[in-house]
């Protein structure tokens, strides 16, 4: 895999506005070796307890590349060493009722510690063959 094009980018943003899609997310599976990097959701949060990868809003103005960089350093304090490419999306409604896509790119850190937690209550470095209850499109993604 390699870092996604800008042009690519592009057709991914415009695929999904002929979709209706009209929010758009950016998700990262990190890797280190075998393990992958989820976070659980706070109890009282929009499907609170479910584990899923670092993922947040791509901001009016922002590309998909810079929320990828931006939402994982907010939610873990790490910062993505290499995007190692694209991995695909899933579709979803939004807390508020949007139609939104969450389009999902591999990577790894430089340093896996420390992780510094803002929006969810845990996280933990699951190796894929023993992972806790994450949704069906997350499990998909990082068992691919």
């Amino acid at each position: 895999m390699t870092t996604p094009s800008p042009d690519f980018l592009n057709r991914l943003v415009a695929d999904a506005r002929a979709d209706g899609i009209t929010g758009f997310v950016a998700g990262a599976v990190i890797t280190d070796a075998d393990r992958v990097l989820l976070v659980r959701r706070k109890p009282d949060d929009y499907l609170g307890g479910l584990w899923e990868i670092p993922s947040g809003k791509v901001e009016a103005g922002e590309s998909i590349l810079g929320a990828l960089h931006r939402e994982t350093t907010e939610e873990t304090g790490l910062t993505i060493d290499t995007v190692t490419g694209y991995i695909g999306h899933f579709d979803y409604t939004s807390s508020r009722g949007g139609a939104t896509r969450q389009f999902n790119f591999g990577g790894t850190v430089k340093d896996t510690e420390p992780i510094v937690l803002t929006e969810h209550d845990a996280y933990q470095w699951a190796h894929r063959a023993n992972l806790p209850p994450v949704s069906a499109a997350v499990l998909e993604l990082i068992t691919r």
